[in-house]
């Protein structure tokens, strides 16, 4: 038999014996199962940077796993809305400027002096309380703790700042409102003094509330509350996707219509000038919009439907991972490098070993053939 057939035989013959055991068993390669050893920690790692991934994702941040964390680090936040809270009650302790009041200046300000159609206390109800119940709906749907919290945080700011801009210019400014006659003089007898300026001897609060006309609060508290929730909308139906869907502008201006109605209803009721309400609607609406895009993109901008504390949060775990999957590059290439390693050693062992058993076949052989020669 030639050579070569002798080495394959051989070779066959003890590779089997890494296949089966000495009871003739099989058994799985050692380098294969040494393969298994080294790669097995690289799985579960890979398995541990997908599962990372997926926190990523809508659904991950939630109130209990995340909540804590998001309020701590905007902790000066709503301290600033607390320091934002007890102004507004300041201002409202504080008298409102006294202008000048004279008796030709009453013909415009005896409008008949009638209750509110929006009580003061819905106002907080429409503007605060309806967004919140909004806001949590949306997260239930998507388990986004940083669209809950910073929906509230600038809803918040928003009305806060609100009243305090409309509460320091009614204080200031001190407009009689359309009914101050009856305020002043509730029995109809004008009183004046010297200088012709009003004496009042009406209920000393009810005087006091008829010199806080201008800007509206009413208005401006429904339009920042308001205002806040139609952009909070706008961004999450997607509204401006530029297909025409009116249904959903529709939608959006539902909040806007109600704020426009609150603030007729205070002309209507002789508690405000038209001019008033036009500058707390003004003034509401420019807060709400600011307060909004410090925390979301603007509605019509191709991620406005989530918060900027989202996409940054995305963007750094997208690094993160990008980094892990580096390393595991690098970590892959050293294991495959020692495995190929380890295999090229097993292998120059079975020729080493098949090369002595040859040899040790064929010396007679040839040592038959030297005797013959000689």
């Amino acid at each position: 038999m030639p050579s070569w057939d002798l080495r394959s035989v051989f070779f066959f013959k003890n590779f089997g014996g890494f296949s089966q055991s000495k009871n003739g068993s099989s058994q799985k390669p050692e380098a294969f199962a040494g393969f298994s050893q080294l790669f097995l920690p690289l799985i579960a790692h890979k398995k541990h940077q997908q599962a990372r991934m997926r926190g990523t994702q809508l659904g991950s941040h939630t109130v209990r796993s995340h909540g804590m964390t998001v309020a701590m680090t905007h902790l000066h936040d709503w301290l600033i809305l607390i320091l934002l809270l007890a102004i507004v009650v300041i201002l409202n302790a504080i008298h409102p400027f006294y202008r000048f009041i004279g008796k030709d200046m009453m013909t415009d300000l005896k409008y008949p002096l009638k209750s509110n159609t929006v009580p003061i206390w819905a106002v907080p109800v429409y503007a605060v309380l309806l967004p919140i119940v909004v806001f949590l709906l949306v997260y239930f749907r998507r388990k986004d703790v940083y669209d809950l919290h910073h929906a509230i945080l600038g809803l918040l700011f928003s009305v806060l700042i609100t009243a305090v801009i409309t509460d320091a210019i009614k204080d200031a400014v001190g407009r009689p409102r359309p009914d101050f006659f009856w305020r002043c003089f509730p029995d109809g007898k004008e009183v004046y003094d010297k200088w012709g300026d009003v004496v009042c001897h009406g209920d000393k609060n009810v005087v006091k509330e008829g010199h806080k006309s201008f800007p509206s609060g009413h208005t401006s508290w429904s339009f920042s509350g308001l205002t806040f929730l139609s952009l909070y909308l706008s961004g999450k139906i997607q509204v401006f996707d530029r297909r025409g869907h009116v249904a959903k502008l529709c939608l959006v201006l539902l909040p806007l219509l109600l704020a426009s109605l609150v603030a007729i209803s205070r002309v209507d009721d002789y508690w405000h000038h038209w001019q008033d309400v036009f500058a707390g609607g003004l003034i509401g609406l420019v807060v709400a919009a600011l307060c909004y895009l410090q925390f979301f993109p603007p509605p019509y901008h191709v991620q406005g439907w989530a918060t900027y504390a989202y996409f940054r949060v995305l963007e750094e775990s997208q690094r993160t991972s990008q980094a892990a999957n580096t390393v595991n590059a690098n970590v892959n290439n050293t294991h495959s490098a020692e495995v190929q390693v380890e295999s090229q050693q097993n292998e120059r062992n079975h020729h080493a070993f098949m090369g002595i058993s040859l040899s040790g076949d064929s010396g007679p052989t040839v040592e038959d053939l030297e005797s013959g020669r000689r």
